[in-house]
């Protein structure tokens, strides 16, 4: 791959590439939509990734390719970055990543670039592959500038800038992107960033499928507006328990300040918030303030015009979640006889919850996850921010084969679409390696 990669950059540039960065997609095995909440979540990186090619140059613009055809060139100064949140096209998830460094480091007079992108991560599955090319073109404007950070710094920096394209992300994708280690999945904690190894268990094989509908979080406001649902439980929560609730963006926040455990939040969540949804009246009404510092303070760009919020399900779905990612990580720990079934049950529990609390699965999803179910899986969920992209599905290894084929069957012949996608679309992983940087000898 790298040796083609290479002649496909000789004849488009018509010189060699000096460098080639790699960075990693990744699965969520469970802890889904609990990152931006300041929770733990527990994915592992996966063998699929985004590799970029690179030639530092003397002029100061930087080239993007790609080379799947369907991406189009792009070509900008490195003085003037302007990232495009209304059309949240491939290379402006590139920009982000540039401009994240440039900013860090104050760079003046940035090294011109001369980049093809090569990708096998599945666009939109909720695999990572936008925060992944986020991470690569991080690491590729510190390298071209012969600058260097740690890996926590990278990943810390890259979360950051990838809210220049809108997205309100918490941290997990690029921190796996940059933290992964081979054959081992990660507890990632947040504030500070952390990453402890968790050894999955030896007789289950981990099998994505892609349920062919895609999702693109910066293109929708399904994602931020359950960030702000969770921003405004916050507040609603703290100000209810006489906390300085101005100061309280995430829901850890009001456990730690509160100094209670995950079960006992799960209880003043039922006696402080009401499962009807919330008007912007109500919820103004709550905090004493009016409609417009409501908009102008607390909540996104794109979630002004928002009407009504559910905070009772979506602070019921982040705490119960976060006890459930607790629980993953001591059972892989511990790993009794029945590790397996335990920790099925546990994505089961987790699916369910992000489908009844949450509300971000998709009909495609439900239908993918039964066939999991059916066909031997232990415990299936969905993977990324949902309403679309893929499921993850544990699956003891000696069922692994027939399952592929029933899920190939049931799933993806049935449907003209998926059967052209259904390469790409399903597949066992075992967890991969971190973002690297390999230099052409």
């Amino acid at each position: 791959r790298l040796q083609k990669l290479k002649e496909m950059f000789i004849s488009k540039f018509g010189s060699a590439p000096k460098f080639y960065v790699r960075a990693p997609g990744r699965v969520n095995l469970i802890g889904e939509h609990i990152d931006y909440c300041g929770y733990a979540v527990l994915p592992m990186a996966i063998e699929q990734d985004i590799l970029i090619a690179v030639e530092p140059v003397k002029t100061q613009v930087v080239q993007l390719a790609n080379t799947n055809s369907l991406y189009l060139d792009f070509s900008t100064s490195v003085n003037n970055i302007q990232v495009n949140k209304t059309k949240p096209q491939w290379h402006n998830y590139f920009l982000c990543g540039l401009k994240g460094i440039q900013e860090h480091f104050g760079l003046n007079n940035p090294t011109g670039m001369n980049c093809l992108l090569d990708g096998t991560i599945p666009p939109s599955s909720g695999l990572s592959s936008s925060s992944a090319l986020v991470c690569c073109a991080g690491l590729v404007t510190l390298r071209a500038n012969g600058k260097t950070l740690s890996k926590v710094e990278l990943a810390e920096i890259c979360t950051k800038s990838e809210r220049y394209i809108g997205t309100e992300g918490g941290g997990m994708d690029q921190s796996i992107s940059f933290l992964a280690e081979e054959g081992t999945a990660k507890l990632i904690e947040f504030s500070p960033l952390r990453a402890t190894d968790v050894r999955l268990p030896s007789g289950a094989a981990f099998v994505i499928a892609n349920s062919c509908v895609e999702m693109n979080k910066a293109a929708t406001s399904h994602y931020n507006i359950r960030v702000m649902e969770c921003r405004l439980a916050t507040k609603l929560l703290s100000k209810s328990k006489g906390l300085d609730w101005k100061k309280m963006l995430r829901l850890h926040d009001v456990q730690t300040k509160l100094g209670v455990s995950l079960e006992e939040m799960l209880t003043i969540v039922e006696e402080v918030l009401h499962p009807e949804p919330y008007s912007t009246e109500e919820i103004c009404k709550c905090l004493g303030i009016s409609l417009e510092e409501l908009r102008s303070q607390i909540l996104s760009q794109n979630t002004r015009d928002v009407s009504t919020f559910k905070l009772y399900q979506r602070a019921k779905h982040v705490y119960s979640e976060a006890a459930r990612v607790l629980e993953f990580k001591k059972t892989c720990n511990e790993a009794p006889a029945n590790a397996i079934q335990l920790l099925g049950e546990l994505m089961n529990q987790s699916y369910i919850s992000c489908r009844e609390m949450y509300e971000c699965s998709c009909p495609e999803l439900d239908r993918l996850v039964d066939i999991c179910l059916q066909f031997g899986a232990i415990g299936s969920r969905l993977t990324g921010a949902g309403w679309g992209g893929c499921t993850v599905s544990m699956v003891p290894t000696d069922k692994l084969n027939t399952f592929l084929e029933n899920v190939k069957k049931a799933y993806y012949q049935t449907d003209v679409q998926r059967l052209a996608l259904e390469n790409n679309s399903l597949f066992a992983t075992k967890p991969g390696r971190g973002a690297l940087v390999f230099v052409e000898a």
